[in-house]
């Protein structure tokens, strides 16, 4: 019997991990965020508290699904670890921000593969440690979105799917011994999913630790109206890529409902594994300047407000005529993307 479903949604992605039919554990993971530019206030002469947070317009969405493996807790362990260090790692990489343009696209896939080879590393680490998490692992599959580019690294058989016009391709390459042999001719695609090495990765995150990881990285460029679907293999094995379409299809818009649907069809095929999907429609952010006025300390949290077209990065136009009496700017100008907190 399953557990109570565990889900999150945001604006335009929706993210839900279900126990499955079978297991007594949930080991999958998941993960749906925007990436913003911030920065701590410690010390000013501006109408600012101190320590406050200050955030920007987002610059990314950030989207993961980790199946873990390993007995007992071992699996739910090495996939929260990968999370972790992956998270950690992230934050405090400023150069996402700042370099992600054309001319600097090769480091930033380097630095793609490198989070994973971080992780990989310190979940062997602690497995090192604890007897009981010797040989854990988790596959992971991340999808950073800058519209109107998305990069999938990925190591393991947790998939990246796109779904567009009706259509669904799979970004990601299963890293199992089935999908070897079909590459090299042993095998017939027809009976891959089948075949009893269909289980049997050669490639994730910790495990034996006997090979060096291979980070699998793709970079696609986006249309307005794909959706992008993340998955652990608890979905993707019993849910072809027509299924997925149609489902995704019909949802339309409701990322909530989708991500039901598919859990709900897994468990009916069988649910014999923990089952997760997230569902994203990647969207492109609005143009805008942002001018940036300074509340009366004491008052509200800074905010930096908003004015479409109003003027130019480097004009010093007067926008006095938009204060008010006690000079603070007009709440109604303020665009909900860019408060702090």
């Amino acid at each position: 019997m399953s557990e109570p479903f565990d889900e999150t949604c945001s604006n335009n992605a929706c993210g839900l991990t279900d126990i499955g039919r079978r297991r007594t554990e949930n080991q999958d993971q998941f993960l749906i965020a925007e990436l913003r530019k911030s920065m701590l206030v410690q010390s000013t002469s501006l109408p600012i508290d101190d320590d406050m947070p200050l955030f920007g317009s987002a610059t990314g969405q950030l989207l993961i699904v980790a199946d873990g493996m390993g007995g007992h807790a071992a699996g739910r362990r090495a996939s929260s670890v990968a999370m972790d260090q992956l998270i950690t790692q992230m934050l405090n990489r400023m150069h996402w921000f700042l370099h992600l343009d054309r001319d600097h696209e090769e480091e930033f896939i380097d630095s793609l593969k490198d989070l994973l080879r971080q992780a990989h590393a310190r979940i062997l680490s602690e497995a090192a440690t604890d007897d009981s998490h010797r040989g854990m692992g988790t596959t992971l599959t991340l999808a950073y979105i800058v519209w109107p580019r998305m990069y999938v690294v990925h190591a393991g058989d947790s998939r990246c799917y796109l779904i567009r016009d009706g259509q669904c391709e799979q970004l990601t390459t299963d890293h199992t011994l089935a999908r070897q042999l079909v590459e090299s001719g042993g095998l017939k695609p027809e009976e891959e999913e089948q075949s009893r090495w269909s289980n049997v990765l050669w490639n994730v995150l910790g495990g034996s630790g006997e090979q060096e990881l291979i980070a699998e990285v793709r970079r696609t460029d986006l249309s307005e109206g794909d959706m992008v679907l993340l998955c652990s293999d608890g979905l993707s094995r019993y849910l072809s890529t027509q299924t997925l379409a149609g489902v995704v299809s019909e949802g339309c818009s409701d990322h909530r409902s989708i991500c039901h649907r598919l859990v709900g069809l897994a468990n009916s095929a069988g649910g014999e594994d923990n089952i997760t999907v997230v569902v994203c429609s990647p969207e492109p952010k609005p143009a805008s300047e942002h001018a940036m006025c300074f509340r009366q300390r004491g008052l509200s949290a800074l905010k930096f407000q908003r004015f479409d077209n109003c003027f130019d990065e480097d004009d010093e136009t007067d926008l006095s005529h938009l204060l008010t009496e006690d000079g603070i700017m007009p709440e109604d100008f303020a665009d909900e993307d860019t408060l702090p907190g």
